[in-house]
C-alpha cells in the first residue's frame, strides 16, 4: 500500500510540474481563440524524426538551410517546436550484422549537433530536462531507438543505450525481430514470427525498459504483439507515431480498439504525418505504384552491385519522392481528421504529434517542415478545441506519460528485481 501511495505521489508530482509549466508560459492576456499566441505559449513536442540519416550520410548541419530535407532547426524555430524526439533507426537490411555500429554513429550525431550549437539546442533525458531547456528558449533533443532488431537480441545493450540517452525504442520496425512481430509482415508466412506477439526474451525487454525508464513505443507492431505488450507493461506506453486505421486502413494504423485499449493503459498516441497513413486515397494510389517503383529499386540495386557498393537510403528514398511526387497531396483536413478521430476515441488526455520528418516521402499540403506546425493548431481550434486541449495535444501528454515512465521505473528500482519474475509457465491469455 505504501509503495503504490509513493507511486501515486511521483506520477501526480510529474502532472503538477507539466501544469505549472503550462501555466507560466501561458500570458494572462492570451486570448483563447488566438490559435497563433495558443501556440506560440505552449510547449510543442514531436516524438518522431529521422533527421539523423542526414546528419550521417548527407554530412547535413541542423543550422543549414532546408535543401529537399524536411526538418531542421530555423523551421523548429518558425514553428515553436520546443523538443524534438530523433529517431535512431538502423535499415536491418543494409546494416545488417552492424547493426549496433550504425545506432551508435546515429546518435554520435545528434550529440555533435548539440555541441555545435549550444546556443540553440540541448540534449534532454527527462521531463525536468525538457521544462529547464524550454525556459532557455532552445531545442531539447532526444533520442527514440526505432526498432528493436539494434539491440542485437542483447539486453545490455538495450540498457547502453538507456545510459546513452535513448528514452524511447519502438518494439519492431516494419521487420519482426525474433521476439516482437511487426506490422509489416505480419501476414508473410516467410518470416518466422512469435507465438503470442512477443518471446520470452520480449517480454524480459518490455520488462526492462519498464525498469529503466525507457518508454515502450508500440508503432509499427502487430496486432498481437501491441496487445501483448500492454499486458506486460507496467507503466504507459507510447505510439511514437502512428493514426487510425478507421480512416486510413495502412495496418501500420490502429484500430479504435487499439485506440480504447491506449486509453486504459494512460498512454498516447503520437499522429503520424505521413501521407500514406492520413489518406485512404493516397494509400490506393502509393499502393498501385508498387511494381514500378520495386522495379526502379531494382535497378539501383543492380548498378550498386556492379559497383561493388550497398545501395544507400537516401538513393531509396529519392525514388520513393519521386513516385510520391506523381500524387496529389492529401489536404491538411486530412491530418486534422486523424488528430481529431484518436482525441474523440481514445480521448483528449491521449493524442499528440509525431510526424516522422525527415522519415517520409509525402506529407499533407500545407506540412512541409516544423514551421509549418502552427497550422495544426490553428485548423484544431478552429473545430472547436480549447487553448486548454491544444496543450495537451501539442506536448503536455507526453509530458505526462514520460513523467509517470519515470515514476514507474522509480518504484520497480526500489521494489522489483532486476529481472523478470518467472512464476507462471504461461503469461495470461496464453
Amino acid at each position: 500500500m505504501r509503495r503504490s501511495l509513493a507511486l501515486f505521489c511521483l506520477i501526480g508530482a510529474t502532472i503538477n510540474a507539466t501544469m505549472r509549466l503550462n501555466a507560466a508560459t501561458t500570458p494572462s492576456h492570451a486570448k483563447p481563440a488566438d490559435a497563433a499566441t495558443v501556440h506560440a505559449s505552449s510547449l510543442v513536442i514531436d516524438t518522431h524524426a529521422d533527421t539523423p540519416q542526414r546528419l550521417v550520410d548527407q554530412n547535413f548541419d541542423l543550422d543549414d538551410p532546408l535543401g529537399d530535407g524536411q526538418w531542421s532547426l530555423p523551421t523548429a524555430r518558425k514553428g515553436n517546436l520546443g523538443a524534438e524526439f530523433f529517431s535512431i533507426w538502423v535499415d536491418p537490411d543494409q546494416y545488417k550484422g552492424h547493426e549496433v555500429q550504425r545506432a551508435l554513429e546515429l546518435i554520435d550525431s545528434v550529440y555533435q549537433q548539440a555541441a555545435r550549437h549550444p546556443d540553440q539546442m540541448a540534449m534532454a533525458f527527462s521531463p525536468a530536462d525538457i521544462e529547464r531547456i524550454h525556459r532557455q528558449h532552445k531545442l531539447a533533443a532526444l533520442l527514440g531507438v526505432e526498432g528493436g532488431h539494434a539491440i542485437d537480441h542483447n539486453l545490455g545493450i538495450l540498457r547502453d543505450y538507456y545510459r546513452l540517452g535513448v528514452r524511447y525504442m519502438t518494439l519492431t520496425w516494419s521487420n519482426s525481430n525474433g521476439w516482437a512481430d511487426s506490422s509489416g509482415d505480419a501476414d508473410d508466412t516467410t518470416v518466422a514470427h512469435t507465438k503470442t506477439g512477443l518471446s520470452e526474451f520480449g517480454k524480459d525487454v518490455v520488462y526492462q525498459m519498464n525498469r529503466m525508464g525507457m518508454m515502450v513505443d508500440v508503432s509499427h507492431v502487430s496486432d498481437k504483439t501491441f496487445y501483448r505488450a500492454l499486458i506486460l507493461t507496467r507503466a504507459p506506453v507510447i505510439a511514437s507515431h502512428s493514426g487510425a486505421r478507421a480512416l486510413c486502413a495502412s495496418p501500420r494504423n490502429m484500430t479504435d480498439d487499439m485506440l480504447m485499449a491506449m486509453t486504459r493503459n494512460g498512454g498516447v498516441v503520437q499522429v503520424n504525418f505521413y501521407s500514406v497513413f492520413i489518406s485512404e486515397a493516397y494509400r490506393t494510389a502509393w499502393n498501385a505504384q508498387a511494381p514500378e517503383r520495386a522495379k526502379a529499386k531494382e535497378s539501383a540495386l543492380n548498378r550498386a552491385k556492379t559497383a561493388g557498393q550497398p545501395v544507400p537510403y537516401a538513393e531509396y528514398d529519392r525514388i520513393d519522392r519521386e513516385f510520391a511526387a506523381k500524387i496529389p497531396r492529401p489536404p491538411l483536413s486530412d491530418l486534422i481528421d486523424q488528430i481529431d478521430h484518436v482525441a474523440k476515441v481514445a480521448g483528449i488526455d491521449h493524442v499528440g504529434l509525431g510526424s516522422d520528418f525527415d522519415g517520409v516521402s509525402s506529407l499533407p499540403a500545407g506540412i512541409d517542415s516544423p514551421a509549418d506546425l502552427p497550422k495544426i493548431t490553428a485548423a484544431l481550434m478552429a473545430r472547436g478545441y480549447t487553448a486548454a486541449d491544444m496543450r495537451k495535444i501539442l506536448g503536455g501528454n507526453m509530458m505526462r506519460v514520460f513523467g509517470q515512465v519515470e515514476a514507474v521505473a522509480k518504484d520497480m528500482q526500489t521494489n522489483a528485481p532486476e529481472t523478470r519474475p518467472r512464476i507462471l509457465q504461461s503469461q495470461p491469455g496464453e
